[in-house]
């Protein structure tokens, strides 16, 4: 099994699971579940896959840092992160995995 598997790996290994359907439509299906993804984060929203997990965003607060090299103050503006919980299957069938 593959260590990393991309975006295009991951078409060409569904359009061969699946070979009712074309690579294209695989293709755009893929593009478009990421993107529906991709919006819902950034509206502040969750994405539930049950068994699989959960993707949503974890708010840091603005702060002051300091720069290491200089010791200068620095402001940081607040961000929201992309955080992902993995379900129980998939942290079961991981663990037994390894």
């Amino acid at each position: 099994m593959e260590k990393v598997i991309n975006k295009s790996d991951l078409i060409d290994k569904l359009s061969n699971e699946c070979r009712t359907l074309s690579e294209e439509t695989i293709e755009e299906a893929t593009k478009q579940l990421l993107e529906l993804m991709t919006e819902t984060l950034t509206n502040d929203g969750r994405v539930e896959v049950r068994g699989f997990g959960s993707f949503s965003l974890h708010h840091r607060k603005p702060r002051t840092a300091r720069n290491p090299k200089t010791g200068e103050k620095v402001s940081v503006q607040s961000t929201a992160i992309p955080h992902f919980k993995p379900g129980k299957a998939l942290r079961e069938s991981v663990n037994q995995g390894v």
